[in-house]
């Protein structure tokens, strides 16, 4: 057996929102911080129907002064791998 850490996208998404919140940013603030033509994309994010690039990741943290580490949400599956 092995532990294989998955994001929880839907976790993510929801944190996303809230450390937004907290950083007093708006969806259209931060649209325009990443130059996107419409806030889908972040809805999206915070939806957890899709998530950042690396590079918007790191983007996000920046703007949002946190670490990545404190923007996904982790889980730890176990697996079996046959060798």
């Amino acid at each position: 057996m092995i532990i294989i850490p998955t994001i929880d996208m839907v976790a993510t998404g929801r944190n996303i929102e809230n450390l937004r919140k907290t950083a007093g940013f708006t969806v259209k603030e931060l649209q325009e911080v990443f130059g996107f033509a419409t806030p889908q994309a972040i809805y999206k994010w915070q939806h957890g129907t899709a998530m950042p690039t690396i590079d918007n990741l790191v983007l996000l943290a920046a703007v949002l002064q946190v670490k990545i580490d404190d923007i996904l949400v982790v889980n730890d599956q176990l697996m079996q791998i046959s060798a």
